[in-house]
């Protein structure tokens, strides 16, 4: 994890209001123009536009210094790809989730074929460092093809309902896209997702830490990370 300071130099506002602004954005289902009005009720004037900067500028810093999940040869990977539609041509978003629904990877690709998965699966190796127990898809025999080349000795399954982790994972990100009335280039996704998945992963628990309590507690160290990664503490 980088633990340079983040420079908010000739910057008027403070970093905390940069910080929150940033994660109203990428955490909640809120449009540019909802957040500005959620920091004009807190008595805090920054146009649309400002706070657009703030994303693209301090959001991918932001998310580098997010702790991540330590990989493990037990892992199981559940792969799968999305369509989505930018200045009316088809692309392709290739997602990768464990078995606990943690974001492992995602890329977006102009084809869904044979290529495409391999890259993915190439990321995946490099960016984990370990190859998983297994690797669960859909019939898409892209993937096992892109497997036999990849890490032919790891078990893959291949089998729609066995899928299910990784298509519930386009969920959340299909939700930002219609309020966001769509992405306009496939750089402009890339980045969103990046960071998206990022802090998703940070702020969702696991699914063995789902009652009340733990949720709270997970969201309260996890407010503190953030505020921590964005150097805006109190």
């Amino acid at each position: 994890m980088n633990t340079s300071p983040v420079s908010y130099k000739r910057h008027r506002f403070p970093p905390q209001i940069i910080a929150h602004a940033v994660w109203l954005y990428f955490r909640c289902p809120l449009s540019l123009r909802l957040v500005e009005k959620l920091l004009l009720e807190r008595g805090i004037a920054v146009s649309y536009e400002t706070i657009r900067r703030w994303g693209r500028k301090f959001a991918p810093d932001y998310a580098r210094r997010l702790r991540r999940k330590n990989p493990s040869g037990n892992d199981v990977w559940h792969l799968d790809e999305v369509v989505i539609t930018i200045a009316g041509r088809k692309h392709w978003l290739w997602r990768a989730v464990d078995h606990h629904g943690y974001v492992l990877d995602e890329i977006v690709q102009n084809r869904r074929n044979t290529k495409a998965a391999k890259r993915l699966l190439t990321r995946l190796l490099k960016k984990q460092g370990i190859a998983p127990k297994r690797m669960i898809t859909d019939k898409l025999r892209s993937y096992g093809a892109a497997r036999r080349q990849v890490m032919p000795y790891v078990e893959h399954r291949s089998h729609k309902g066995l899928n299910n982790r990784a298509e519930n994972s386009h969920v959340p990100l299909r939700k930002r896209e219609r309020m966001m009335q769509g992405f306009r280039s496939t750089g402009g996704l890339q980045r969103f997702v990046s960071v998206f998945s990022a802090v998703r992963n940070l702020f969702v628990p696991l699914r063995s830490q789902r009652s009340a309590f733990q949720s709270r507690a997970h969201r309260i160290l996890a407010i503190a990370e953030w505020k921590a990664a964005a150097g805006a503490m109190a």
